[in-house]
């Protein structure tokens, strides 16, 4: 049924003939979430209730301005794409303003990593049917991006590689973190230029015992980061989650996307469609980036101290809990 239904939205009016290129690298950074968990501080660093993304959470830029300048040297600004809400229009267009507008993809409504990840991947398909894709979320930290570009290339490297495959960015765990995904590793591919290996499964949000002893396994903590070539993503969702793949394929033909939003489900790519096919994924063990989710007022609080950084916004703001 998946091979079936590929080679139907392959044949859709949206589909054109691609121009080939001598590079068939893209990224698409996932700037479309409402940020609700973190809108406690944004309030207080902002003054409103933007999603955190285009907060100056750190200081100066926003974290989408921030992961742009981590990408800047990887990537042809032509081969960026950002997904975002229409909603947050206010927010994005100011910060967007010299990207392109074929660069730009604003959803109707917020669907979830599923449903953005399959919006980007169909524009990108009919760009570029030898693509190989590199989808980063925007709302992250790191505290070393040469590691992080580092950490980039090893899995755009090991895609090119095992094409089959979907590479996962993992980040070393050092505490038994109950609000992340961990990754449980399999068998070592390669050590260089970081480790590779297999994927034995994902836990998403363990209970503290068990999270610990995830951690005593040596186990990555997920960072979301997910590379692979675009044909392959293509397969995993449509074996996943084809009605959606199909639907948004056909709206974009029909040009009827906001109808269609409004009748999607929300979809997490993460616990939807990697978790049930561990076997078509491989990890990069990140050991040195200082990446983590800023999930909560706490952990950006956590962040800061464990950085020692110190933005204006924090001075004379009580604890947060």
């Amino acid at each position: 049924m998946s091979s079936d239904l590929i080679e139907a939205i392959r044949e859709a009016p949206v589909f054109m003939p691609s121009v080939r290129r001598s590079r068939h690298l893209w990224t698409a950074v996932l700037a479309g979430g409402d940020g609700t968990r973190l809108q406690s501080l944004t309030l207080q660093i902002a003054g409103d209730s933007r999603p955190k993304q285009f907060c100056s959470i750190f200081g100066g830029e926003s974290l989408l301005t921030q992961t742009r300048a981590r990408l800047e040297s990887l990537f042809d600004v032509d081969r960026e794409l950002f997904v975002v809400t229409r909603a947050h229009e206010m927010y994005y267009s100011e910060e967007l303003r010299s990207v392109d507008d074929s660069c730009i993809l604003p959803q109707p409504l917020n669907r979830g990593t599923g449903v953005a990840v399959a919006l980007a991947l169909l524009h990108i398909l009919q760009r570029d049917a030898d693509a190989l894709v590199v989808f980063v979320p925007c709302d992250h930290y790191y505290s070393d991006g040469e590691a992080f570009g580092l950490a980039i290339r090893s899995a755009i490297s090991a895609a090119e590689q095992y094409r089959d495959s979907i590479v996962l960015l993992g980040a070393e765990a050092h505490y038994a973190e109950v609000e992340y995904g961990w990754i449980e590793l399999g068998s070592a591919i390669s050590d260089e230029p970081l480790q590779l290996l297999r994927v034995n499964r994902f836990w998403e949000k363990p209970s503290l015992p068990h999270a610990q002893a995830l951690l005593r396994h040596g186990c990555l903590w997920n960072t979301f980061v997910t590379v692979g070539q675009a044909s392959t993503f293509l397969d995993l969702l449509c074996s996943q989650i084809p009605n959606v793949v199909l639907s948004i394929n056909n709206a974009l033909a029909e040009n009827q996307l906001e109808a269609v939003y409004r009748l999607l489900p929300g979809v997490d790519l993460s616990r939807e469609v990697l978790v049930p096919q561990p076997d078509r994924l491989l990890a990069v063990r990140d050991r040195t980036s200082g990446w983590a989710d800023l999930g909560s007022p706490s952990r950006v609080m956590d962040v800061l101290v464990r950085n020692n950084i110190q933005p204006a916004w924090l001075r004379g703001l009580p604890v947060l809990s």
